[in-house]
């Protein structure tokens, strides 16, 4: 395999450079939340049927809105739209914090505040998604991609050793206040960036035909078609580990919230070495593949990561897990940017936060469900085998799908056709 020289070429960008610092700030926080959450929700209500419910809650506003939020990214300026996501993700984990402190903190506020969290998500990460397309060229799209992806993993190691460390050190409050500041640096740097940000095309359809134009667009392109419905796969039974990992922290493994976070940045590191795996192979003709070899990797590794006992082997089988969860979700988003029109791209890239992230209410439902009737490890387990079948199923039909499907779009070698 002949992987790209110019493997951090995004970086050539001063645009790309300033959003990248700002979010690897931001990310750290936000990982901190994303484990200190769960953790809380356990040790208020004791129920891991409330802690699958509250991913539910946190994902339902996305299966909701992301859509709505598509058609916002293509109309409205994503630089300003992004401050003031920013800025309102802030405030709700301030909010929380503040209710910790006070020590009046249950289970209905962590939820609400999870389901605002998830509105705010809808809206900014379309827009953030298709924002890279804005400050990098075209040529360099994949690779800010997956940079951007490598910096997501690396704070999914940072951030949770961080919360871990804050959590025993200074209290759980203070994994809040952390995530509440540190969204101002992303803030910061979104002001710092230039450019004329405002949409490319104006559009005089209705949100509703907006909605179906893009709709359209996807049923009918073979290639997104596919991509969509294995992302969706994987939101809905492919995540469930994650959802459940303070169960698996505190009482399968008896690893306490020290043992969540190393849980949490063995994933990490997998993810970060997949995002580096996506990186140095950006401009690999070919890159549908990884698709499913990652769905595979990922699903065996998690069904062994139910199965295991030993906190050693639990560890190192994240890895792998984390690797293949990336190395799949990163390149279905490289290659739906890669293949969408500028005026459909923040329509195209709500439709797989729609998948993604949206569809993980109903993952934290049905995984919360199944462990509460026949267990945790047993909940994991099934999701595994539905997301091996899928990423086998992929892999056995490769040539046929995206063949018929690069002759669909006009694709030849990984570029797409100007014109």
């Amino acid at each position: 395999m002949k992987f790209n020289s110019q493997a951090f070429s995004a970086l050539r960008h001063r645009n790309f450079r300033i959003f990248w610092l700002g979010q690897s700030i931001s990310l750290c926080g936000t990982w901190m939340q994303n484990v200190a959450q769960g953790w809380l929700v356990l040790n208020v209500t004791n129920s891991v049927f409330l802690l699958g419910l509250t991913g539910a809650i946190a994902g339902l506003p996305i299966l909701a809105f992301s859509l709505v939020g598509g058609v916002t990214a293509d109309r409205v300026n994503k630089r300003s739209l992004l401050i003031l996501t920013q800025a309102l993700a802030a405030l709700l984990a301030l909010s929380l914090a503040v209710l910790i402190s006070l020590k009046i903190v249950t289970f209905w506020q962590i939820a609400l505040i999870a389901g605002f969290s998830g509105l705010i998500m809808a809206f900014d990460t379309p827009a953030r998604q298709s924002f890279f397309a804005e400050i990098v060229p075209k040529e360099d799209l994949a690779n800010a991609i997956a940079i951007n992806s490598a910096v997501f993993s690396a704070t999914r190691i940072i951030g949770p050793v961080l919360a871990a460390f804050a959590i025993a050190g200074l209290g759980m409050a203070s994994a809040f206040y952390l995530n509440s500041l540190s969204f101002l640096p992303a803030i910061i740097a979104l002001y710092f960036i230039r450019g004329n940000f405002r949409p490319h095309h104006k559009s005089e359809r209705t949100i509703i035909s907006s909605l179906f134009q893009g709709a359209d667009y996807i049923w009918k392109n073979k290639r997104i078609r596919i991509l969509m419905i294995q992302i969706s796969l994987v939101s809905v039974f492919g995540m469930s580990g994650q959802v459940l990992m303070p169960v698996f922290a505190r009482d399968i493994l008896h690893l306490g919230v020290r043992g969540l976070g190393h849980l949490m940045a063995f994933f990490g590191l997998g993810s970060l070495l997949g995002a580096v795996f996506v990186v140095l192979s950006s401009h690999f003709p070919r890159r549908e593949i990884f698709v499913s070899i990652g769905g595979l990797v990922m699903s065996l590794s998690l069904i062994l990561f139910a199965l295991s006992r030993n906190a050693t082997l639990s560890y190192l089988l994240l890895i792998p897990t984390g690797w293949g969860l990336i190395t799949q979700a990163v390149t279905i988003n490289s290659l739906l940017q890669l293949y969408a029109p500028d005026a459909l791209r923040g329509r195209v890239m709500g439709f797989y936060t729609f998948t993604f992230l949206g569809m993980m209410p109903i993952g934290s439902f049905q995984a919360g469900l199944f462990a509460h009737l026949w267990g945790t490890p047993a909940a994991v387990v099934i999701g595994g085998i539905i997301c091996l079948g899928a990423s086998f199923y992929l892999l056995l039909n490769h040539r046929l799908l995206f063949r018929d499907c690069q002759r669909e779009t006009g694709v030849k070698r990984g570029r797409r056709r100007s014109g």
